[in-house]
């Protein structure tokens, strides 16, 4: 049988992973989101020629306020240096109040499609400049690629889509195209603004629907190109957690820290209660600092025999009691006072201790 060695290192450095929420939040800081252009020209074009239907006749007031003062009051007035600056205000005044309403629904439609996309977010990144965007060889790299080849079926969709749509418009509307000629100017002029405003809206419609398809194809393109592989995901958790193998040399080096600050404590023990071999649990007595004898150092095996070496150096008195050691080492943390249950018991031990030092023994509650 053959056997075929997979390259453990290649399959690591696959981007198969979804992309985690830290990868996601610094890609959206970056600017890169899921987003379609398409979306928000759509409802832009469906901003504007909305207004164009629900303001028709306030722009056409305008336009004829226009032509009379054009015809009327300017016709008269002899251009001078002086009043040419009035004439182009009064003339500028008119043009704002025409645009000024479609300029503000196009703004709005624009800020509504991308809050709807990705909410609310502003970073310069996108705009900052940067070699790689003038690097000819990935600009043509980008002119060849997949989405490149996606965006040009994508627009022509779209031109073929907008094509039928105005030409079935005036398909429909062919006798009243014919019959332009017959019509008055102003009949004309409405005739023409109705199409208009028709083929605008039907076209914004379907490219509403086109931009809906295009917004899931760019989530998806998003979603793929912010995967992450197994070697990303653990760079990225050494990252934030820290390296495992510096954390547990910190550890390390906290619990050794502790272990020489408990043992600098067993000098200064009355008495280290043994299990003889297993256990060592070393307790003063100070009134001044608790109410009852705590608990100064303990240990098992190895640290229990170090104990026990300390306190020998030092004359701490060694007082084997199995049962009292092992139920002292599970319920009395090190700088706790001992449960009340074990007060009678240690009070004897002390007791004996402070006679044979010649100390004075010390009641507690």
């Amino acid at each position: 049988m053959a056997y075929v060695k997979l390259d453990l290192q290649y399959f690591a450095g696959e981007k198969t992973e979804k992309a985690t929420p830290k990868k996601r939040q610094d890609s959206r800081k970056k600017g890169q989101v899921a987003k379609s252009q398409d979306v928000g020209t759509s409802f832009i074009m469906l901003a504007v020629f909305f207004g164009l239907l629900m303001l028709g006749s306030y722009f056409l007031d305008l336009c004829l306020d226009l032509y009379k003062q054009s015809f009327t009051d300017f016709i008269l007035v002899e251009v001078t240096p002086s009043n040419i600056e009035r004439i182009m205000m009064d003339v500028f005044m008119i043009m704002v109040q025409f645009l000024a309403p479609v300029m503000l629904a196009a703004i709005v439609a624009a800020i509504f499609s991308n809050y709807i996309q990705i909410g609310f977010l502003f970073t310069t990144e996108t705009i900052a400049f940067k070699l790689e965007k003038i690097d000819p060889i990935k600009g043509f790299k980008r002119i060849f690629s997949m989405r490149a080849i996606v965006e040009l079926l994508k627009s022509i969709l779209k031109i073929t889509l907008i094509g039928l749509i105005t030409f079935a418009v005036l398909w429909i509307h062919l006798e009243d195209i014919m019959m332009l000629a017959q019509y008055s100017v102003g009949e004309s002029m409405a005739v023409v603004g109705d199409l208009t405003v028709q083929m605008g809206l039907y076209a914004s419609f379907a490219l509403l629907a086109l931009s809906g398809l295009d917004y899931l194809y760019q989530k998806y393109d998003f979603e793929k190109n912010i995967r992450m592989s197994k070697q990303d995901i653990k760079d990225e958790y050494k990252n934030i957690e820290g390296d495992p193998l510096i954390k547990s040399k910190i550890k390390q080096r906290q619990r050794e820290m502790a272990m020489r600050r408990m043992m600098q404590e067993v000098p200064h023990a009355d008495v280290v209660i043994t299990n003889p071999t297993h256990y060592a649990i070393a307790l003063k007595y100070d009134e001044a600092k608790l109410d009852a004898p705590y608990v100064v150092a303990k240990g098992v095996d190895f640290v229990a025999q170090k104990i026990k070496f300390i306190a020998k150096e030092n004359d701490v008195t060694l007082v084997e009691n199995r049962p009292l050691a092992r139920a002292l080492y599970d319920q009395a943390d090190i700088g706790q006072a001992i449960p009340e249950e074990f007060f009678q018991a240690v009070a004897e031990i002390l007791a004996v201790v402070y006679q044979t030092k010649g100390s004075i023994p010390v009641s507690y509650k």
